[in-house]
């Protein structure tokens, strides 16, 4: 008698984690991934688990919620964030890592697990056996249009974007200084570069940013996407191009990826009006990225506005920034928490195309479909992680939220159930008490539900 198999469709961050999951158990994994026999409009690998926008997974801090979420992955023996910490970079207290190692880990981790066979194709149908549908916001055209006629939905979508990355040894240094926040004037000098602006410098920069000529977004697969409600300028408010936010008000990057708090430049002793922080992109520390510079703007107007930042007159870019189309489906009506597919009992979703934010959200949804698409095999009850956690108030959340409000979700702690009534609680202690709380359920709930 053949052994059942699960079939996994794409290798992103969550379709690796939930081929990783299913075969950690003793299932037989087939994994498609269409690169590099079919690109998409951002990758540039045929890597697994490819990183096309920031290399940072966030806050590395268990008192944060990004943080907390890690951890949480930690306990539930995530190969991907394994695979992170090993190949991580000096990010202060976040977690980033060096992009091609991080993936290269990967590949090597799945390529070499026995039951797992990676298969470099194109899927063009929903297969019958027991899936989990983790193909990411850059779904090919084919696939996107088999998935749309089988929830029976219109897909909402959002444009994202990526940011810019230039050589470290283009940067001027004798401008630019090297600290994290808040560690002034540190020995070793913090982990990320910042180029420093004062007024009348930030003005000008946002001037540009205002009048700059725009790629026009393009109707992708518009034969596919006819008749979405959801426009082309619906933008995902957590990832805005910085020229949209420029657009609002001139002080709203003050607010946002140019704010300068807990930084002073040591050549003036004084914290800078305005400041663009540069974070290392790889181990070897020869690349770094604009932190939050995210862009539609085009190629040759990044080059000569993004010169205008004080420390990159002569920056080498080897990559600059672009927008992506990113799609989601309806979850509340299609999904339940424990990502099974409301209306197919063997069909799993997983990563930003079920609508949580984030590359930790992303490898947290495919560790969970992974190792509920085994259990359905292995006719086992589903796992649903407490609420009271964050991946699984996640997926609480995109499962129950209301339907015409929806958008992808990162990982916070407002979507957490409340705290019990006690005395007054600063924001640091709630934050303390949520993440005892959820690491104690999820330890409490492993031995009663985990095989």
């Amino acid at each position: 008698m053949s052994r059942k198999k699960l079939i996994v469709v794409g290798g992103g961050l969550a379709g690796s984690e939930a081929a990783w999951q299913a075969g950690n158990r003793g299932i037989d994994v087939i994994l498609y991934e269409m690169r590099p026999v079919k690109m998409t409009e951002v990758h540039v690998s045929s890597r697994l688990a490819e990183l096309v926008c920031s290399n940072s997974l966030g806050s590395n801090l268990i008192n944060r919620a990004s943080g907390l979420l890690k951890q949480e992955l930690r306990i539930l023996g995530s190969l991907l964030i394994e695979c992170a910490d090993k190949t991580s970079v000096p990010a202060g207290r976040a977690l980033a890592v060096d992009r091609n190692a991080f993936a290269e880990m990967v590949t090597e981790k799945l390529s070499k697990k026995e039951n797992i066979t990676i298969v470099r194709e194109e899927v063009v149908a929903i297969p019958e056996e027991t899936t989990v549908i983790s193909t990411g916001p850059l779904t090919a055209k084919t696939f996107s249009r088999k998935i749309i006629d089988l929830v029976g939905e219109k897909y909402l979508y959002f444009y994202d974007a990526i940011s810019p990355i230039v050589e470290t040894h283009s940067i001027n240094m004798d401008i630019a200084f090297k600290s994290s926040r808040y560690e002034f004037m540190s020995n070793n000098g913090g982990d990320y570069i910042n180029c420093p602006f004062n007024e009348d410098q930030y003005k000008r920069f946002v001037q540009e940013l205002i009048k700059s000529e725009r790629i026009k977004i393009k109707s992708f697969e518009s034969d596919i996407f006819e008749g979405v409600s959801a426009g082309p300028e619906k933008y995902f408010e957590g990832c805005l191009p910085i020229e949209v936010m420029a657009d609002r008000e001139e002080r709203s990057l003050l607010f946002g990826p140019m704010r300068p708090v807990g930084l002073i430049d040591p050549k003036s002793g004084r914290k800078p009006y305005a400041v663009v922080q540069l974070r290392k992109d790889n181990l070897a520390g020869s690349l770094y990225n604009l932190v939050g510079f995210q862009t539609n703007i085009k190629i040759s107007e990044q080059d000569r506005i993004f010169r205008l930042i004080p420390g990159l007159e002569s920056a080498v870019f080897v990559r600059y920034g672009q927008m992506h189309r990113n799609m989601y489906i309806n979850s509340p009506k299609l999904l339940e928490p424990t990502l099974r597919f409301s209306s197919r009992n063997n069909l799993f979703f997983a990563g930003q195309i079920t609508g949580v934010e984030g590359y930790a959200a992303n490898i947290g949804t495919g560790l969970l479909a992974g190792l509920n698409a085994a259990k359905t095999i292995i006719n086992e009850p589903l796992e649903r992680l407490p609420e009271t956690t964050i991946l699984g108030a996640l997926c609480h959340y995109i499962s129950n939220a209301e339907v015409k409000e929806f958008q992808p979700m990162k990982a916070n702690f407002g979507i957490l159930p409340a705290l019990s009534e006690g005395k007054k609680q600063n924001r640091q202690q709630r934050a303390d008490d949520y993440k005892e709380r959820a690491l104690t359920d999820l330890k409490a709930h492993l031995p009663k539900n985990r095989s």
